[in-house]
């Protein structure tokens, strides 16, 4: 029994031993140790929280960021419409064949004009008749043989007529169908002798000189936005192939679900080789502007905002930050920081707030 306390003793000697070698070797301990014997913290906790985590860390630079905007779009023709006739007619002949390019004004579909024009006849008869009256009326009215309230009847008659004139003419126009602008129809869906009713979709026109590319750009880049700028546009109908053109148009509203606004680019089509509807990828760019750009690296997610680790006298500090635009392997930062501070590149995942740390070489980093 003698033996084994002996033994115990001489283990728990040799414990204390060791542990004030360590604790001397390491002056910053060897300081801590009458503090840690006043507040009772154990041994482990006071390592915990002075050790520094070893971390790499990038200045914030001021750099040109060059303007590039990737977004998916729809091809749209610059005027587009659906025939359609004003009046439940018959068609009597169809003066177009599918695909053709027409030109503005040109008649497309003729209806059946026989009631138009003999209501035309009519009431052109009734204007004759009326203009005759209302001549022999002003000479009777100067000899004073008619009264002057008689002279305004027979004046306002003169002036129906000719307004049933008027109507009469626009309806025998109705009975002929012409192209509002140049362009190409496409699919006929009548035939000669079909009844067609008011909003029956007889062919479509449309005029792709011109090709109406719209896309959705993310609101962080409408300061950027502006009509002039430059844009390429692929499709996957012509790989290789790159699309030029121009942005025309900028929303004037935000969507406030998909916090994005809408862009309309005008894209040169004279070979006709892009067709409305058709998806494309579009990149738009302008010419680079100053910038504050930090490594992608640095960027800390979480819940929704984003974040990095600046480091101030060996102690790193969470600050939120306003993400701009992106390059490969770089990050326009928007808010949240200036150039020259250094951020936390490496060991973002192990640095907390407050943390101390100790900056190193990416070589040199190692675990911490």
């Amino acid at each position: 029994m003698q033996r084994r306390l002996l033994a115990i003793g001489i283990f728990i000697a040799v414990a204390i031993a060791l542990a004030y070698v360590y604790v001397s070797r390491r002056p910053d301990l060897a300081s801590a140790a009458p503090a840690q014997a006043a507040s009772g913290a154990a041994p482990s906790a006071l390592l915990l929280s002075q050790q520094e985590i070893g971390v790499v860390t990038a200045p914030v630079e001021q750099l040109p960021l060059e303007v590039r905007i990737e977004a998916l779009g729809t091809a749209g023709a610059n005027e587009a419409v659906e025939i359609t006739s004003k009046a439940a007619n018959l068609i009597t002949a169809v003066r177009f064949t599918e695909g053709q390019r027409v030109q503005r004004g040109e008649i497309l579909v003729e209806l059946d004009g026989a009631q138009a024009r003999a209501d035309l006849t009519a009431a052109h008869a009734a204007l004759k008749e009326s203009e005759s009256t209302f001549k022999r009326s002003q000479d009777l009215y100067a000899r004073q043989a008619l009264s002057e309230s008689q002279l305004e009847q027979i004046e306002a008659t003169l002036i129906a007529n000719r307004a049933r004139v008027a109507a009469a003419e626009s309806r025998v126009a109705d009975t002929v169908i012409r192209a509002p602008f140049s362009g190409r129809v496409g699919l006929r869906r009548v035939s000669v002798g079909s009844l067609v009713n008011p909003g029956m979709v007889i062919t479509t026109l449309d005029d792709t000189s011109v090709i109406k590319l719209d896309f959705d750009v993310p609101e962080s880049f409408v300061a950027v936005l502006e009509e002039g700028l430059a844009v390429a546009a692929t499709s996957v109908a012509y790989p290789g192939k790159v699309f030029e053109g121009r942005v025309i148009s900028v929303d004037s509203r935000v969507d406030p679900v998909s916090r994005s606004v809408k862009v309309r680019a005008g894209i040169p089509n004279t070979d006709g080789q892009l067709k409305p509807g058709m998806f494309m990828s579009v990149q738009l760019s302008r010419e680079p502007t100053e910038a504050l750009v930090v490594p992608e690296s640095a960027i800390v997610p979480e819940r929704g905002n984003v974040y990095v680790f600046v480091v101030e006298e060996g102690v790193a500090t969470r600050r939120q930050v306003a993400v701009g635009r992106r390059e490969p392997g770089r990050v326009e930062l928007l808010a949240g920081v200036q150039a020259g501070e250094r951020v936390v590149v490496e060991g973002t995942q192990k640095v907390r707030e407050g943390s101390p740390v100790k900056e190193a070489t990416p070589a040199a980093a190692g675990p911490g």
